[in-house]
């Protein structure tokens, strides 16, 4: 592995270490308040929920059509003032949309990116000090492998000029056409959580010494994170396939949706040091060496992506699916069996985000090459969700 290491500020010492959860074939592919509620399979589910916990069933409302004419967009990155960012997999650009107007106004591109298979620039997340800072952290796949770099973005710059030159913070996480992984997030203990595919070879996930297949955790500096489970390690957990989403619930606790391969796709609560079992288990398994999803679904109903959590649900995009999944959660149980809405109604699904309050962004993903776009995709849609 390689990473870039520096002096880790002092404000970001270890915190407790959180619980965590969260890939398929080259095959990755959506739902409103019609949507029919077709379920998927729950393992460990509670026998009853708290008074304060989530309903069973739910519902979602398309209020709007944020944006629209968007290309490959994969990540999203609500900004402070209530507009957003969206990464472009295969333009390597981020773009800024006006969330009242749907302008759309793009920032530049980065540079370094090669775009190629489901390669390109993937996640993108903000610095914890953005405010200040202004730094966007973003994944993407280089000529020789899949990397986390920051720009600075200076909205006050003339478009296409507002990006400055990329500054690797991590490296080395391996390539390939399929299984990038990508999705990034900061956690609440202000460290860097990286989603990564084991690139087509299996054999990647379970070996503790590579960079594949894992849920890595590192400083904002691109180090190891303090108190990660395997010393100075940056790796957090292992035995994923290719984690596609990542969120925690109220009480830190982090979970991750992962593609299989031709049986289940799975989500996870993630805990730090474990083995979530590929390739030797898909979905659930009886092998105690390996942890169990929380939820499984047949990967023609899912192929899931990013994840989102609203007021104890998770909520989950589909791919191959092209749906969008509802699952309530008592701790890190499902409450209820999960329930799908718009069944292909909005084509593939790639990223969901809070909004505020009972709000989402859902981004979808139909001109990836995998999907058939109508006029107007790709979208950015805003929904309320219960």
């Amino acid at each position: 592995m390689t990473v870039r290491c520096r002096t880790v500020p002092a404000v970001l010492t270890a915190t407790a270490l959180l619980l965590a959860a969260g890939c398929s074939s080259g095959r990755d592919q959506p739902g409103d308040g019609r949507g029919s509620p077709s379920e998927g399979t729950v393992t460990g589910v509670a026998p009853s929920r708290s008074e304060t916990g989530p309903p069973a069933k739910g519902s979602v409302t398309v209020l709007r059509t944020v944006a629209e004419g968007l290309k490959t967009p994969w990540g999203l990155a609500p900004l402070p003032d209530g507009n957003a960012l969206v990464s472009s997999r295969d333009d390597a650009t981020l773009t800024r949309i006006d969330a009242k107007t749907g302008e759309k106004t793009v920032a530049g591109r980065i540079s370094g990116v090669e775009p190629a298979g489901e390669g390109g620039l993937l996640g993108i997340a903000l610095s914890p000090g953005f405010a200040s800072d202004h730094m966007v952290y973003a994944y993407f796949t280089s000529a020789s492998d899949n990397r986390v770099v920051r720009v600075r973005y200076d909205e006050k710059r003339a478009a296409g000029d507002q990006l400055g030159a990329p500054d690797t913070v991590f490296k080395g996480i391996p390539k390939g056409h399929i299984h990038n992984g990508g999705r990034i997030a900061f956690g609440p203990d202000g460290m860097l959580y990286v989603g990564t595919g084991e690139s087509g070879s299996s054999g990647l996930a379970p070996d503790k010494k590579s960079l594949g297949g894992k849920i890595l955790r590192i400083t904002p500096e691109g180090e190891p994170a303090p108190g990660n489970p395997f010393g100075r390690s940056p790796v957090y957990s292992y035995g994923h396939r290719n984690v596609q989403g990542l969120a925690w619930d109220a009480q830190q606790r982090l979970f991750a949706s992962e593609f299989g391969q031709d049986t289940w796709d799975e989500l996870n609560a993630i805990k730090p040091g474990g083995d979530y079992g590929w390739p030797g288990t898909e979905g659930r398994g009886t092998d105690g060496r390996f942890q169990n999803p929380l939820a499984q679904w047949h990967t023609d109903e899912a192929s899931p992506s990013g994840i989102a959590y609203v007021d104890g649900v998770i909520w989950m995009a589909g791919l191959r699916g092209e749906r969008l999944w509802r699952i309530p959660l008592r701790s890190t149980s499902a409450a209820a069996p999960p329930q799908a809405f718009w069944d292909g109604e909005y084509g593939r699904l790639r990223t969901v985000a809070p909004a505020g309050k009972d709000r989402l962004w859902v981004l979808t993903s139909n001109t990836d090459g995998r999907g058939n776009p109508k006029k107007g995709d790709d979208r950015l849609l805003e929904v309320r969700v219960r």
